[in-house]
């Protein structure tokens, strides 16, 4: 069930008259319901992997809690069937490609099997959430759960289920513990944040996506500089796209009366590729930090150690987005551009800071083409065509024939993405908009609010039938 569908348009509201109508004990097994019932809008055969994570890290901390067993051997275990759980439905088909492929240019008949094996939407979410879990059970931080049913409300919470954010076990578990009765202030914070989420998604990163799908589809037909505009609508189209699933979540989550982590922070104002990382998918870059980067050794190591590290969690993050080598170069390019700005971090301070933020983002838009081309080599030819056929005149012409979106609709998203800058610098500066909107006058929030809805019935972009585009972190 996609946020933007009008099912969930009947579906959440129903879900809230039925959280604050009913009984105090009934109203976390009701979420857990509607939860189960949101997944398996997609395939019902998912709420069997959703399940087998939840029993499997449920069980685990028990045994973990109870020190009968060698604790690192009951995490290790879990850990494997759960990342084993994720290897089978996301890279064994790839892998199998990469050893048929070394197997035939060496000349040798041994092959595997390719199997037609179709992704779980959101197992990498699900998954890390309840490796992170398993992890502060054994570590301490937290006590292992003991009620089933509110556990398994955690790891299928239907807001965050399946694009995040990647939620810990102290920030949602602890909420859960809790009812929440309806609180109107509460309510109009999450509507707008919601509402926001929708302006992200469905005006700015689908729009965007018509330019970019359209273009990458026929790369080769299209000049460098045609392709450099198209990379630049998808910096554009996966930070709206993604954020916009984040808001929603968030607002879904706040009329319930629960504060979900922030997962953007208005990323592309960063000075560094390092804060850029401070401020993208929060969520899962704080999960690396504390569960794969600081048991590393962290930057508490020489300076040596330090970047290795570094590396090997980005190359892991690459993996996590992406069963391709393609991927896999994506992470590892952001990782050498930490890299490069811990060597250059005392000549940064004479850079003016427009030009660092500059700067931040042509490292991070030049990573994005690895990100979208649908190969490592097609992203090769394109950056060589970027490079070697730039011509700044064949952006212009006949948008609708070129891109796909007429002149109109270009002008639009271009108005769009100033409004967007608007946001995201106010937001930077701690200066929040929608906190300014929420202290005035009821009817100009009121207002507001039509008038956003409005926005977004009348411009947003619909699919055939009115069909809605899912999100792109939805295949992650």
């Amino acid at each position: 069930m996609l946020f933007n569908s009008y099912q969930f348009l009947l579906f959440f509201p129903v879900v809230v008259l039925l959280y604050f109508a009913l009984p105090k004990k009934v109203k976390n097994y009701m979420l857990l319901v509607a939860s189960y019932i949101f997944y398996m809008g997609w395939n019902p055969w998912y709420a069997f992997l959703l399940l087998s994570c939840t029993v499997v890290t449920f069980g685990a901390s028990l045994i973990i809690e109870k020190k009968k067993f060698n604790p690192k051997l009951i995490v290790a275990f879990s850990v494997i069937i759960i990342l084993g759980m994720l290897f089978y439905f996301k890279y064994l088909n790839f892998s199998a490609n990469f050893f048929n492929n070394v197997m035939s240019k060496l000349k040798l008949s041994a092959r595997i099997n390719i199997h037609d094996i179709l992704l779980p939407v959101g197992i990498s979410f699900f998954s890390f959430q309840s490796i992170g879990y398993l992890i502060d059970v054994y570590r301490g931080d937290i006590k292992a759960e003991h009620n089933f049913f509110k556990y398994a409300l955690f790891v299928s919470f239907f807001p965050q289920l399946v694009a995040g954010p990647i939620e810990r076990s102290k920030n949602l578990l602890a909420q859960l513990d809790k009812t929440y009765s309806f609180d109107f202030d509460r309510a109009k914070d999450g509507l707008f944040t919601m509402l926001w989420g929708y302006v992200l998604k469905m005006v700015i990163a689908d729009r965007a996506a018509i330019f970019v799908d359209k273009v990458y589809a026929s790369w080769s037909s299209y000049t460098g500089g045609q392709l450099a505009v198209a990379t630049f609508f998808f910096a554009i189209q996966i930070y709206c796209d993604f954020a916009g699933y984040s808001l929603i979540a968030m607002g879904a989550a706040k009329v319930l009366g629960i504060n979900l982590m922030k997962n953007f922070d208005s990323p592309y104002l960063s000075s560094s590729v390092k804060e850029f990382w401070r401020r993208w998918h929060i969520s899962l870059s704080t999960w690396f930090r504390d569960y794969l980067y600081i048991p590393l050794g962290g930057g508490y190591t020489n300076v040596w150690r330090k970047r290795f590290n570094i590396l090997i969690v980005m190359l892991v993050s690459g993996i996590w987005h992406g069963a391709g080598f393609s991927f896999i170069a994506w992470g590892l390019l952001h990782g050498l551009y930490q890299i490069f700005d811990d060597i250059v971090k005392p000549i940064r301070k004479y850079i003016p800071k427009f030009f660092q933020i500059l700067l931040t983002f042509f490292a991070v838009y030049f990573a994005w083409i690895f990100f979208r081309a649908n190969s490592f080599r097609e992203s090769l030819f394109i950056i060589k065509k970027i490079f070697t056929d730039f011509n700044i005149l064949s952006i212009f012409g006949d948008t609708s024939k070129l891109y796909g979106l007429d002149l109109p609709n270009i002008h639009l998203l271009l108005l769009s993405l100033l409004l967007l800058l608007a946001v995201d610098f106010s937001s930077y500066k701690e200066r929040f908009i929608k906190n300014w909107i929420l202290t005035h006058e009821w009817y100009l929030q009121v207002l507001t609010f039509v008038m956003g809805v409005i926005f977004v019935a009348i411009f947003g972009i619909y699919g055939n039938a009115y069909d809605a585009s899912s999100f792109i972190y939805f295949q992650f």
